[in-house]
C-alpha cells in the first residue's frame, strides 16, 4: 500500500490548500500543479485517503450524481457544475453534502471552476475534449478523469473484486451487454450490467456484496477518457462512422473505439465481417496470453464463433476446436423466440464468446439465450393493425443500426430523422431505396434527409412532418396518419430513425413510447 502512504495526511502539501506561493515560496504554479497531479495519480484504491481532495464534477445527470455521491462518501470536497436546473438531484446534493453551481453560460461556469481551484475534475461522458472547462484544466495541468477511470481505481471497495467485461460498438452494445450478463448469471456468477447501459459503474461498484463480473457497456465518449483499465475480456461489435460532430473525425472516433481492447487479459472478441474491428485487435497492446476470438454468421475458423448448417457453434473455447465445435442453439429456435434477425444472431454470438471466456458452459449459454427478452424499441414488433405491420426500432440512433433493421425487410414505409450527429445519410438511403414504399421525415436535421430521399426514391412519396405547431405526441400521431396513407396491405411501417432523438423527444425510448401509443390509438 505504498501509494496510500504517499497521500495519507497530505503532509507535505495539503490537497485542500489553494495558496501556491505559501506552499512553495518562490516556486512556480507549474511545479505545484505537477506535484498535485502526482498525488492524485497515486489514488488508485477505495482504501486510499481521498479526504479533503477538491474535486469538480462536470454535469448532473445520472453519471455526474453517482460520481459526486461516491466522492463525498470517500471524504472529498465535491463541487458539481452543471447547466440545467434539476430540482430533485440538487436536493440530493444538499443531502449528501456536495456543493453545486448551476448556470448554462460557459463563461460563468469557467469562473466558478477557477474559483474552486480543483485538484481533480471528473467529467460526465457528454463533455467534449475541446469543451472550455476541460481545455482550462488541460492548460493548467489539472487531472481530468471520466467516471470509468474513477470506477477502475475504486473497484476494490469489497473483497469480491469483479472482473470487467467491456463492450462497445456502433450498434448492438446494449443488447449484447444484457445478453452477456444474462449468460453469466446462468453460469452461476453474481453479475450486473453497468456503464452506458443506464446503471453508472460507480453505483455497481458500491454494492455491498460485490460482484464476480461487471459487464460494462462503453460509449465512445466514455472510451475517450478510459484511463488504463484492464478488462478481463472485451469486444467491439462493429464499426461505422458516428458521433463525428463530437469526435471531430472518423479517425478519432475509430481511435476511441479501439481503446476497448487495450490491456485485455483473456479474450478480444471481434467481428469477422468487419475488418475495422479486427484491425483494432491487431493494433491493441494486450496482456500476454490474451486471445483473439472472432464471431460471424459464416462457418467459423478455429478460435471463432459462427453458424454451421443452421446451428450456432463455438470453436473458440472447445478443447478440440481445430476439428470440433460446441453446438449452442439453432437458428430456427432463435426465430421461434423472435431472436432470428441477422444482427441479433451476431449479438448472440458475441455475447456467447464473452461468456465462454469466463467459463460459462455451452448448455448454460443455450438456456440463457432461449430465455432472453430484448429491451423495447429495438426492432420491436407491435403487431398488424389496419393491414400494416408496425415495428418500433427507435433505438436505431445511427445509420449503422437502421441499416441492420432495413436489411431484413421489404415494402417499408420508413420513418426517419432527428439529430444526425454529423453523419452523411445519403449512402444509407441509396442502399435501401429499393425496399421502400415511401418515407416520413421527422426531426431537426431534416434537410439532408429530405434531399437524399427525393434523390433516390423518384416518384415514391416523401412526407415531411412539419413540427412547428406539434408537441411530441402530435408528431407521432401525424406520422401514423401519413403511414396509413402511404402503406399498402402487408407493408411494414418501420420507425428506425438513423438519428438521435433529443431534438423533439426526451430520449430514444420516449420517441418509441410515443410511436407505440399513436399506433395503439388505431386499434
Amino acid at each position: 500500500m505504498a501509494a496510500a502512504a504517499a497521500v495519507k495526511g497530505h503532509d507535505a502539501m495539503s490537497m485542500g490548500d489553494t495558496n501556491v506561493e505559501a506552499q512553495e515560496p518562490g516556486g512556480s504554479a507549474a511545479i505545484y500543479a505537477r506535484l498535485v497531479a502526482e498525488r492524485v495519480s497515486a489514488l488508485s484504491s477505495w482504501h486510499h485517503d481521498w479526504s479533503g481532495l477538491r474535486v469538480a464534477v462536470l454535469g448532473l445527470g445520472v453519471t455526474g450524481f453517482s460520481v459526486a455521491d461516491t466522492l463525498v462518501e470517500l471524504g472529498a470536497r465535491v463541487r458539481v457544475i452543471f447547466g440545467a436546473p434539476d430540482a430533485e438531484r440538487e436536493r440530493l446534493l444538499d443531502v449528501i453534502g456536495a456543493e453545486r453551481f448551476v448556470d448554462d453560460d460557459d463563461t460563468a461556469q469557467l469562473a466558478d471552476l477557477a474559483d474552486f481551484d480543483p485538484e481533480l475534475i471528473v467529467v460526465s461522458p457528454g463533455y467534449r475534449p475541446d469543451h472550455p472547462l476541460t481545455m482550462w484544466a488541460t492548460e493548467r495541468g489539472v487531472t481530468v478523469w471520466g467516471d470509468i477511470e474513477l470506477g477502475w481505481r475504486l473497484r476494490d471497495k469489497t473483497h469480491r473484486v469483479a472482473d470487467w467485461i467491456c463492450i462497445t460498438g456502433t450498434n448492438g452494445k446494449t443488447t449484447t451487454t444484457q445478453l452477456t450478463a444474462h449468460m453469466l448469471a446462468a453460469g452461476g456468477l453474481r453479475v450486473t450490467p453497468a456503464g452506458n447501459i443506464g446503471t453508472p459503474i460507480l453505483d455497481a461498484l458500491r454494492d455491498p456484496q460485490g460482484y464476480d463480473v461487471i459487464v460494462v457497456e462503453l460509449s465512445s465518449f466514455q472510451l475517450e477518457r478510459l484511463g488504463e483499465i484492464s478488462p478481463y475480456a472485451s469486444a467491439c461489435l462493429n464499426f461505422a462512422d458516428d458521433h463525428l460532430d463530437w469526435h471531430g473525425s472518423p479517425a478519432a472516433y475509430w481511435a476511441a473505439k479501439a481503446k476497448v481492447y487495450e490491456r485485455t487479459q483473456i479474450a478480444c472478441v471481434y467481428n469477422r465481417a468487419d475488418a475495422e474491428t479486427e484491425r483494432m485487435v491487431e493494433a491493441a497492446d494486450v496482456i500476454e496470453g490474451a486471445r483473439a476470438i472472432s464471431f460471424g454468421l459464416d462457418t467459423p475458423p478455429s478460435s471463432g464463433f459462427g453458424v454451421v448448417e443452421g446451428i450456432l457453434v463455438d470453436r473458440g473455447f472447445h478443447a478440440g476446436r481445430r476439428s470440433e465445435a460446441y453446438e449452442l442453439v439453432t437458428v430456427d429456435e432463435l426465430a421461434e423466440h423472435d431472436l432470428g434477425a441477422p444482427h441479433m444472431v451476431q449479438n448472440i454470438l458475441a455475447a456467447s464468446a464473452l461468456a465462454r471466456s469466463r467459463g460459462v458452459e455451452p448448455g448454460e449459454i443455450a438456456s440463457a439465450i432461449l430465455s432472453f427478452t430484448p429491451d423495447p424499441h429495438r426492432a420491436q414488433h407491435l403487431g398488424e393493425i389496419r393491414d400494416l405491420r408496425w415495428i418500433d426500432d427507435s433505438k436505431a440512433t445511427n445509420a449503422h443500426a437502421a441499416d441492420a433493421s432495413l436489411r431484413a425487410l421489404t415494402n417499408v414505409v420508413w420513418v426517419l430523422g432527428g439529430l444526425l450527429k454529423g453523419v452523411d445519410i445519403d449512402a444509407l438511403v441509396s442502399a435501401h431505396a429499393h425496399r421502400l414504399r415511401g418515407a416520413i421525415v421527422i426531426g431537426r436535421d431534416r434537410a439532408p434527409v429530405l434531399e437524399a430521399l427525393r434523390r433516390h426514391l423518384g416518384e415514391r412519396p416523401v412526407i415531411d412532418i412539419i413540427d412547428a405547431d406539434l408537441d411530441a405526441d402530435g408528431i407521432m400521431r401525424a406520422v401514423v396518419t401519413e403511414a396509413l396513407g402511404i402503406g399498402q396491405p402487408g407493408d411494414i411501417v418501420l420507425l428506425s430513425p438513423a438519428a438521435a432523438s433529443m431534438d423533439q423527444f426526451e430520449s430514444y425510448s420516449d420517441r418509441g413510447r410515443r410511436f407505440q401509443a399513436a399506433v395503439r390509438e388505431l386499434e
